[in-house]
């Protein structure tokens, strides 16, 4: 059923040039006289009709959910923040280099360590399988690989170790 506008009285046609919310001959919208409409009215103008709820019920829930939700993860988002002091407390992670001896990148890998007072396990991938093998395993196609705690850090990258062994580092 096409609407009628309460306005003008005209009757809309299929082939309006206008959108459905405005009467063609006088402009109006018609979504402005819903309120004073009775339903059989809103009806006869082509308004559906929409139940009105409360809805209080559903946001205190979706409030009480997510109250819930921040207070149960708490310890998981707080555990992931943890001062300076705190991590210099629990010890340095263990700093593995696998390098060959000829690498100049190597070289500046160990002296970085060096000057920097960071513990680390040197493994020559070229005179041990095993080191090979493990250089590999960590997705290593070149040398130094180095590996802090759980980060892997492909070449030689001084601000990205610097970043990761902040706490320990004693110059």
């Amino acid at each position: 059923m096409l609407p009628i506008c309460p306005h003008c009285g005209h009757a809309r046609t299929a082939n309006a040039e206008v959108p459905d919310w405005q009467c063609p001959a006088c402009g109006r919208a018609y979504v402005k006289v819903d309120a004073h409409l009775s339903p059989a009215e809103r009806r006869q103008y082509g308004r559906i009709e929409v139940p009105e709820s409360g809805g209080g019920g559903k946001w205190l829930l979706l409030l009480l959910v997510f109250g819930a939700l921040l207070w149960f993860t708490r310890p998981l988002w707080q555990a992931r923040v943890k001062p300076p002091e705190m991590i210099a407390a629990i010890g340095q992670p263990a700093v593995h280099l696998y390098a060959t001896d000829w690498c100049g990148y190597c070289k500046a890998s160990r002296e970085f360590f060096r000057a920097n007072g960071i513990r680390y396990t040197e493994h020559d991938i070229e005179k041990s399988s095993e080191a090979l093998s493990a250089h590999q395993k960590l997705g290593g196609n070149g040398v130094p690989l180095i590996v802090v705690g759980d980060d892997v850090v492909n070449g030689y990258n001084e601000d990205r170790l610097r970043q990761l062994l902040q706490p320990w580092i004693k110059g």
